[in-house]
């Protein structure tokens, strides 16, 4: 992974079991780069990195137990007009390294999932198989993030996620961090990565403010 912001010690620490004081406080940092900015909650503690002043976020009453991910915070954050992305669990694993088990893909720069991965990451690697295809980027605060999609969501699918998974680890060096952003409402996927040996070490939200 590629250190380019504070952020991603919190991460890689939570993946090793070490997690921010449970006091209820707010960490503010410096925003990311290329014009994003983010909430993340852990437990009883959460990081917040935007150009705003310290004493504007404060003021709004943002807390470690929840209140930094409430609506009308991320708003105040974005701005009348900014983008705010989904509330998503933050999960983590180890890559199993070895050979690959996945072919980099080449030709799928039009695909939704590809697209979506861009705007928000920069060095994007793309892999798959007639299962579904993988994103390996450096994502959020630069830490090494993992996304999937399934070319057929639904019919003969049953476990194609989580063999995709597995294959996807083999990406990533054995012992490596990776990280991945799911919703906790898409519950097939979340239980498939939980099954695959991601573990849950909060939750996150990124945002692309527009401000006075």
């Amino acid at each position: 992974m590629r250190a380019s912001h504070p952020l991603l010690t919190f991460f890689t620490d939570a993946a090793a079991g070490r997690f921010p004081p449970v006091d209820g406080r707010v960490t503010v940092l410096p925003p990311l780069p290329r014009g994003l900015e983010c909430s993340v909650a852990f437990t009883g503690h959460a990081v917040v990195a935007t150009a705003m002043p310290h004493r504007a976020v404060h003021a709004q009453g943002p807390d470690g137990f929840g209140a930094s991910l409430a609506p009308d915070f991320l708003r105040h954050l974005a701005g009348p007009t900014g983008w705010i992305g989904v509330i998503d669990a933050t999960l983590a694993a180890c890559g199993t390294g070895g050979p690959p088990r996945l072919a980099e893909l080449t030709d799928a720069d039009d695909h939704a999932r590809v697209r979506h991965a861009r705007w928000l990451r920069t060095d994007v690697r793309v892999h798959g198989d007639e299962r579904g295809l993988v994103t390996l980027a450096d994502g959020l605060a630069g830490r090494r993030e993992l996304s999937i999609e399934l070319h057929r969501a639904q019919g003969g699918s049953r476990g194609h996620g989580r063999s995709l998974l597995v294959d996807a680890l083999s990406l990533v060096p054995a012992g490596e961090p990776v990280f991945a952003a799911v919703s906790p409402g898409n519950a097939r996927s979340l239980r498939a990565f939980l099954a695959c040996g991601f573990t849950p070490i909060g939750s996150e939200v990124l945002l692309r403010p527009e401000r006075d």
